[in-house]
């Protein structure tokens, strides 16, 4: 705990715990009582009372009308500029709003003003690691199993299913109703009609999705089902439940020749299987290149929170968390995040947030770095790009302060990740495309 003095306020500085800090302030009653005489004959100058010509309002009636709200106002913008003054001797860098508790009968005539102020600041650290930082980058080793592999995939894009009369097999399609219980209650949400299930794309529980292979259109059975013990719904996961099935359809894939028709539906206007893998192989390279640049810069950032561990304010952890949680929200068709996961299930993520945006910022604080005004440039126009009319799109990014700024610090991220790469030792590392994609 220390104490200091800012002009004639006494403040008192204490780490409480971790980045939280506290702050006792005591305004001298001298300081308090000019400021309340001198707003009192600044009102006595201007008041309008009626009875009274302005300026010629009695001194006693100013006062019974006015003084205990001027020296409200005193008081509250007292705290607001010893807080200030206080925070800005001490050098310390406050998180958010502080709390404020002004001790009772503080600040009334002849009494010291005195406050308590408590919040949490930045972290003051240097940062570690930088010339330690060791990342392997991916090399393209394509092959024609590559390229098996993308057309394969194109295939089962345009897959059609052919209804069958066997019985169910790995990699069929069955289409089914079905309802499930548990302890003979029904199952919230464990019903389903006309569902479509491929055998094997493990959709479905594990256990569920096995006991579909054998059977037949038109069949009905009861499965019993064990639930996964890490399944998301914990008033089932570890249970055993039981379902009755509906068996409607079995069907079996059937997949596209690689024809003229099929290669010129990708864009390739020849139709020739020469272009078409020549056209697979160009895309092949930048899908790897841009997962190659992520893979690494997934390392570095790994690596900078290992060689930094750092503490962070919870405040920022808990506002991202719920900003979070709202994105999960949107992004599932929610409103106003109701029926979201739980906040707290977005603390993890929302900690490594902070922590990198902390030590992220520190290193564009420390080498001066500016976004870059033609990447900046590049990146709104790769954005609007897809907008029928782009012009006018780009013209909101520019004009609003918000959005540019969004991207301003897209392309920063980028210029560290750049700045950290030339300083890591990179090893290159020969990979396929296959292993690059399913890693």
């Amino acid at each position: 705990m220390e104490r200091v003095e800012v002009s004639d306020v006494q403040v008192t500085v204490e780490s409480v715990q971790g980045l939280k800090r506290r702050i006792r302030v005591s305004v001298p009653a001298q300081r308090v009582e000019h400021e309340v005489e001198t707003r009192l004959r600044s009102v006595a100058r201007t008041a309008n009372i009626k009875g009274y010509r302005p300026g010629k309002v009695p001194e006693k009636v100013v006062r019974q009308r006015f003084s205990e709200q001027v020296r409200q106002d005193v008081m509250q913008d007292m705290v607001r500029s010893s807080y200030s003054e206080a925070v800005t001797r001490e050098k310390l860098r406050p998180v958010g709003d502080a709390q404020i508790e002004t001790t009772p009968g503080s600040g009334s005539k002849d009494s010291d003003l005195s406050f308590t102020a408590s919040f949490e600041v930045f972290p003051d650290f240097q940062l570690q690691g930088i010339d330690a930082l060791s990342v392997t980058r991916p090399e393209p080793q394509f092959d024609d199993a590559d390229v098996a592999f993308i057309i394969d995939n194109l295939r089962r894009q345009r897959r059609t299913w052919n209804p069958v009369e066997r019985e169910a097999h790995d990699g069929d399609r069955v289409t089914l109703d079905f309802e499930g219980r548990l302890d003979g209650e029904p199952i919230e949400g464990g019903a389903g009609d006309q569902v479509s299930v491929v055998i094997g794309a493990g959709r479905l529980v594990p256990d569920f999705e096995r006991q579909l292979a054998g059977v037949r259109a038109g069949e009905q059975k009861t499965i019993q089902v064990v639930f996964p013990a890490d399944y998301p719904n914990k008033t089932l996961a570890g249970r055993q439940g039981e379902f009755d099935l509906r068996i409607s359809e079995v069907a079996e894939e059937k997949l596209p020749d690689v024809d003229e028709e099929f290669i010129r539906s990708f864009g390739v206007e020849s139709g020739e299987r020469a272009d078409f893998e020549k056209d697979i192989r160009a895309n092949m390279a930048r899908e790897f290149e841009s997962r190659a640049r992520s893979e690494v810069k997934k390392q570095l950032l790994d690596l900078l929170l290992n060689h930094n561990p750092i503490d962070v304010p919870e405040v920022l952890v808990a506002e991202t968390a719920v900003s979070l949680q709202g994105e999960a929200a949107r992004n599932l068709g929610l409103r106003d995040g109701e029926g979201a996961p739980p906040v707290d299930t977005y603390r993890p993520a929302a900690e490594r947030r902070v922590r990198l945006s902390l030590l992220l910022g520190a290193i564009i604080m420390e080498q001066g770095m500016v976004a870059n005004r033609d990447r900046v440039s590049e990146r709104i126009d790769q954005m609007v790009s897809n907008y029928d009319k782009p012009d006018e799109v780009r013209k909101i990014y520019y004009q609003n302060a918000g959005l540019l700024g969004q991207i301003e610090d897209m392309v920063l991220e980028d210029q560290v990740i750049e700045w950290l790469t030339q300083r890591a030792t990179v090893t290159q590392k020969p990979t396929s495309f296959q292993a690059l994609v399913s890693s």
